[in-house]
């Protein structure tokens, strides 16, 4: 894999969330005529998330995003994938959910020539599932596992309740991920 972006080249991106142990993480091939708007919605669909808080990528300093999520962010629309290749990007950030913080880091591995008959983006590999919206950030989350993992504890039956059921927090399924990110993009 290069390192420099070619014209119609693939970008392989490692997206993992900061402060979760064991990790959780994707792997997503993009083109590089992609922008950071639509590596947001390629994040959303692989991981899981609903798209429902704002976000904002921040590289080399500078924020980018909706600008509604901030006086000092600009838009995310703007910034193509190969254009952060060819600038020597090789990690950056994206922030969702203002309110729980969900941190994750961006690694930029390299590029590749795009395979005849792949569709793109897609997710070929990942680990363990998200955690769910609004559980409160890393913090919340781990707090979440705990009170999940001792049934006799007073609040594992609401959380149950909240959660719709019991959660497996390792279970992923990359042709999930990959067929809602294919359902994302409205490509077969």
């Amino acid at each position: 894999m290069s390192g420099k972006a070619k014209p119609g080249s693939i970008v392989k991106l490692k997206v993992a969330l900061r402060e979760i142990k064991p990790p959780i993480w994707r792997r997503l091939l993009m083109p590089g005529q992609m922008t950071l708007g639509d590596l947001h919605e390629a994040v959303q669909a692989a991981m899981g998330w609903g798209n429902s808080h704002l976000h904002v990528f921040e590289i080399n300093g500078a924020q980018y995003g909706n600008p509604a999520a901030g006086e000092d962010v600009a838009p995310e629309s703007r910034v193509r994938l190969d254009k952060l290749v060819q600038d020597g990007v090789k990690k950056f950030s994206y922030c969702y959910d203002f309110g729980d913080d969900w941190d994750h880091v961006v690694t930029i591995e390299g590029t590749m020539p795009a395979v005849e008959g792949t569709r793109y983006p897609t997710c070929v590999a990942g680990k363990r599932a998200c955690p769910p919206e609004d559980c409160g950030g890393p913090w919340g989350y781990e707090e979440l596992l705990e009170i999940l993992d001792d049934p006799d504890h007073p609040e594992y039956e609401d959380r149950l309740e909240w959660l719709g059921g019991e959660i497996d927090p390792e279970a992923f399924s990359v042709t999930e991920a990959d067929a809602d990110l294919a359902a994302r993009f409205g490509v077969r």
